[in-house]
């Protein structure tokens, strides 16, 4: 069994791959068999900051995820927890590829967002079980919100991106409802005002950088 410092070492590589490696999808991209719409500069431009809002997002996942599961006192908790991160993994590539397609890049803000999301995902962890789990409920639950107002906005005829956001928001509903199932705490209303304060910075800066 790894030490408390072996599993951080771990993740300090995963965070190194998250932020500088080309992220792999174990799933096949749900856009793939999607034929590329004939999108203006102005639609490219609009759904590539979309998605680098997307990936932003997916790179706090997968901090929050691996400090939660780091610090969680129950083994079927640290498990789901990762196998969630893996998951994250698949939605950071799809993302990322989309972006390329798109002419586009990644946030500069990335690695400050990781930092900040795996102090937080430790500070759950500790907290206990039920607050752990609270936090990954409340957390899909936000996301869920964020990726349909993205539908509401994004292009209609760019079904490829469009394809991908609807199949994230599948698997984090999935997310919100394991946590659920295993006894997730609500969380208390501070908590989540102070949550969305958070995610409303982190996507309005990586919207434009």
């Amino acid at each position: 069994m790894l030490s408390r410092l072996d599993n951080l070492i771990v993740e300090f590589d995963s965070g190194l791959r998250t932020l500088l490696a080309q992220p792999r999808s174990l799933r096949a991209h749900p856009d793939a068999t999607i034929t590329e719409a004939n999108l203006s500069r102005e639609e490219k431009t609009l759904a590539c900051a979309l998605m680098r809002v997307n990936h932003s997002g997916e790179v706090c996942a997968q901090a929050l995820y691996s400090g939660q599961a780091i610090s969680a006192r129950k083994p079927q908790t640290s498990a789901a927890l990762k196998q969630a991160a893996v998951e994250e993994t698949d939605h950071l590539a799809w993302c990322e590829s989309r972006i390329k397609q798109l002419g586009g890049r990644t946030s500069v803000l990335n690695p400050f967002f990781y930092a900040g999301s795996f102090s937080l995902g430790l500070l759950a962890g500790a907290l206990g079980e039920r607050w752990n789990l609270g936090f990954v409920a409340e957390t899909e639950k936000q996301v869920g919100v964020h990726l349909a107002s993205h539908l509401e906005i994004l292009p209609e005829n760019d079904k490829k991106t469009r394809k991908i956001i609807e199949q994230m928001q599948v698997d984090e509903a999935a997310h919100a409802k394991q946590a659920r199932d295993y006894g997730a705490a609500e969380l208390p209303a501070p908590v989540n005002f102070l949550m969305r304060k958070v995610a409303k910075l982190m996507t309005t800066t990586s919207y434009y950088l």
